[in-house]
């Protein structure tokens, strides 16, 4: 195991075998920001942990009802549309 100094938090280069091993115990060190971890395979790095942002980014808003108020209705939507279509026939 490597460990290096952090000016926040240190940050512990761990197998994979013991991350697997450790895990819930490390997830709760990131989360209280004492630890970042570095867990490799076969001694190559293959994942990064930290902990969240404190303040979590908003939410995006939902696309239902994003249009509301942008469009206006003219004329009558509800009736059928009247049958005025014409038909192109060819006269062979």
């Amino acid at each position: 195991m490597v460990m290096k100094a952090s000016a926040q938090s240190e940050t512990l280069t761990i197998p994979a075998g013991k991350f697997k091993a450790t895990c819930l115990q490390l997830m709760d060190e990131v989360v209280a920001g004492k630890l970042n971890l570095t867990v490799t395979k076969r001694g190559k790095p293959v994942m990064f942990i930290t902990a969240p942002p404190k303040q979590m980014p908003e939410q995006p808003r939902s696309f239902i009802g994003a249009g509301k108020g942008m469009m206006t209705i003219h004329g009558d939507i509800v009736s059928a549309l009247p049958n005025e279509w014409a038909v192109l026939e060819d006269d062979d």
